[in-house]
This record gives structure tokens, C-alpha cells and sequence, in this order.
């Protein structure tokens, strides 16, 4: 079969461009087509899959064609657009909606670059720059720009002033309110798996937008701590540090989320009891339960999340636990039906002990050491309790007594580390 594409006038736009002169492997491959209308693409083999948008997949390559088109403000809210894809549509026109101008270049088959939008020196500058003044019309605009912030931090990018004063006005406007919580999520956990997921929230704060689309973390601004502990500053810094000790971790995002979510209960200390905050890591997971209610997020996120933040200091303290305490934990995590929740959960609380002070990289004893309690729990021999003509809950006390046992034993034949 011959290349369908061969017979189309169409460019690589987008991402694949713009990390190519990153130097950058290119991944996501997304051409625009010029000149042509749906009918020809189908004729051609393209099969359709955009319903709000006309997008095409190549017959072969998989890969997305989307036909040029123009967009029109006519509501409010980051779906309040007209398009009109016709034949008559040129390059410039449908590079001029796009976000930023590092994502506004796009690159012929013999590997000429047009450029309307000055995004090659933008790049050389390190410079997140807004298209046009259309910016404003697309609120979503406000969480992309913060996604590629936290992206392309490590390669020293910056926004520019312009941009981050039409993002203020976007998040001023109300605007923000439109966006849907399963578009807010998928930004978000997008942004979760970048090199440095901070940035996304460091610039929702610059811009005011934190507040709106993320209270329950703007909240911990200014929110005390006790300085022996964390001496980095206040709850919103240490959240910030816990996602970047996450980071330097995992890439795993349910660890990352549950960096982010850790110690949402310190907000809601009363003002008396600070800098200490008792029982927050308590108070923390009606929070957590709201957040995830009110963004749909996955019950696997949540779960780990409710777990770190409800864990956190009884795992902290783990060489110091009695041998039922530790059995108790293992069973908060469901471990011996979910043995893979001890990692990220052990992650998790990883992350909260460095993310603090100068957030250097430490060694946390109590993560091998769970993982070890847990082996020598789920190693016990329990065959002859099958035929044994006992209860159900009698089986249950034997498997206690014979897991802690297990666990006593493994505490008293090593020599356990001081927990972080």
C-alpha cells in the first residue's frame, strides 16, 4: 500500500518541531493538512476520530492528520469556540491558534521551517511566549502553560512577563470556573509525571490560579510548622519540596499526587495548637476524599494518597513499632491482598522525610524494613490451618498470632536503623 500522505499538502506541527530543535526525541508526531476536506481524507484511507474537531489516523504510521482550521470565540469557557476547517484555511491561520509560539512551528517533508511566530527564538531563549492576544479566549491555556513550565524547567525555561500578566487575567476573569474536573485532572496528572512537577503548581500560584483550581493546596500557604522539623518554612513550601523528593524518587504519579496531598490536614489546625499540628495527617483525608470527589479522580490514586497521608508518621516511627503495631499497618495497606501498595506507600512517606530542610537525598531505613516485616509475615506456613475444622474467625486469630510471631522474630534477630 502506498503512503496516502504523499497525495496531501500537510506539515509536522506541534510538539515533534518543537523538540526536535530541543534536541529532544521526537514522540508525539501531528501533522496539519492544507487544502483538503474531510471527504478526501476518507477517500484516502484516513479513518475519522475527532468529533469536535476534524483528526484523522494514518492508515499505516497510526499517526494524527488534522485538517488546518480557524477558530472563533463565541462563548465563554475553554469549549466556547466556532471552527471552520474549509479548503481556504492556510498554514499561517492555524498556527496563529495555537498556545505558544515554542508550539507554533512547523516543519515541511524536505525539512524547511515556517515560522510566523518567531518560536525558533523563543526557544533559543528559553522563552514560554503567548501567540497572540487570543491567549485569553482558552482558560485551559492558564494549566498547559504551567505543564510545559514544569516540563521544560530543568532546560532553564521561563515565561514570559506578558504571558503570566494574560494568564493573572484569565484566572481574574472567572473563566477558570468553566473548565471541566476530568480536563483539570488530566492536566494535572499530566503535569505529575514532567521532570519537575512543582513548577505546575509554583506557576498556578504566580499567576493566581492555585486558589481556584487547587484550594486545598493554597490553603497551606502561610500555615506553620515547627521549626526543628521543618525548618524549609511553612506547609506549602514542605508540600512543594515532598512532590520534588517524589520526583527525584519515582515517576510513578500516584506517589507524586500522594506528595502532593500529604499534609492537606495542616490547614485545618486550629490556630492554637500551631506550629504543631496533631492528629493533621487525620484531618487531612476528608480533604483528600473532597478533592478526589470534586476532580474525579481514580480510586488508585485516591487509595494511596488516603494511605500516605493517614500513614505517614506511624511509618516514620517503624523501628520503634511493636510487632502489632507493624501487623496493623500491614493491614491498613491491604498488603497481603495488595503486596504493590507497599512500595508506593513506602515511597510516599519517603518523600515527606526529605522534603524538608535543604531536601537533599537521605536514606530511609524504614522502607526496606517494612518491606521486609511484610515478607517474613506473608511467609508463614499456613497449610495445616486449610483442613482444620475451626471457625472462620478462629483461622483469623491463628494468622495473627503466627504473622506477629513471624514479625517478633525478625525484629529480634536484626539490629534495626534508626527510622528518618
Amino acid at each position: 500500500m502506498s503512503d496516502p500522505s504523499s497525495n496531501l499538502k500537510c506539515y509536522l506541527v506541534g510538539g515533534a518541531v518543537r523538540d526536535h530543535l530541543l534536541g529532544l526525541p521526537e514522540t508525539d508526531r501531528d501533522w496539519v493538512v492544507i487544502g483538503h476536506d474531510a471527504s478526501e481524507m476518507i477517500r484516502l484511507g484516513f479513518r475519522q476520530v475527532g468529533k469536535d474537531f476534524p483528526v484523522f489516523l494514518h492508515p499505516l504510521s497510526g499517526e494524527e492528520y488534522a485538517l488546518a482550521r480557524r477558530e472563533r470565540k463565541i462563548a465563554s469557557g475553554y469549549a466556547g469556540f466556532s471552527t471552520d476547517s474549509n479548503r481556504d484555511v492556510t498554514l499561517e491561520e492555524d498556527l496563529s491558534r495555537r498556545d505558544l509560539t515554542i508550539n507554533a512551528i512547523a516543519r515541511d517533508h524536505e525539512g524547511m521551517l515556517i515560522d510566523p511566530h518567531n518560536g525558533q527564538k523563543d526557544i533559543e531563549q528559553r522563552t514560554l511566549r503567548h501567540v497572540s492576544a487570543a491567549f485569553t479566549e482558552d482558560p485551559l491555556r492558564v494549566l498547559r502553560v504551567a505543564r510545559f513550565a514544569a516540563r521544560y524547567h530543568s532546560l532553564g525555561f521561563k515565561i514570559a512577563p506578558e504571558t503570566l500578566y494574560l494568564m493573572k487575567e484569565i484566572s481574574a476573569s472567572g473563566e477558570l470556573d468553566s473548565l471541566s474536573p476530568e480536563r483539570v485532572w488530566q492536566e494535572t496528572v499530566s503535569a505529575l509525571s514532567e521532570t519537575a512537577p512543582a513548577e505546575f503548581f509554583r506557576v498556578l500560584d504566580a499567576c493566581s490560579a492555585l486558589k481556584h483550581i487547587f484550594p486545598e493546596i493554597a490553603a497551606l500557604q502561610g500555615i506553620p510548622q515547627r521549626a526543628d522539623f521543618h525548618p524549609e518554612g511553612d506547609a506549602y513550601v514542605h508540600t512543594l519540596m515532598v512532590i520534588e523528593a517524589a520526583a527525584s524518587l519515582t515517576s510513578e504519579t500516584r506517589v507524586r499526587f500522594s506528595a502532593l496531598v500529604h499534609d492537606l490536614g495542616k490547614a485545618l489546625t486550629p490556630k492554637n495548637e500551631w506550629p504543631r499540628h496533631i492528629r493533621h495527617e487525620q484531618r487531612g483525608l476528608s480533604v483528600i476524599n473532597r478533592l478526589c470527589d470534586r476532580l474525579r479522580i481514580a480510586s488508585e490514586y485516591r487509595d494511596i494518597a488516603l494511605l500516605v497521608s493517614g500513614q505517614h508518621l506511624v511509618m516514620h516511627r517503624l523501628t520503634e513499632l511493636r510487632p502489632e503495631t507493624v501487623l496493623k499497618l500491614l493491614n491498613k495497606l491491604d498488603a497481603f491482598r495488595r503486596p504493590d501498595r507497599l512500595s508506593l506507600f513506602a515511597m510516599g512517606c519517603h518523600a515527606d522525610a526529605q522534603g524538608r530542610g535543604d531536601g537533599s537525598m537521605i536514606s530511609y531505613p524504614s522502607s526496606d524494613l517494612l518491606k521486609e516485616y511484610f515478607r517474613v509475615a506473608n511467609e508463614i506456613d499456613l497449610t495445616k490451618l486449610h483442613d482444620a475444622e475451626i471457625s472462620g474467625e478462629e483461622k483469623k486469630i491463628i494468622v495473627t498470632q503466627k504473622r506477629i510471631e513471624a514479625i517478633t522474630k525478625y525484629r529480634n534477630t536484626v539490629q534495626t536503623p534508626k527510622s528518618a
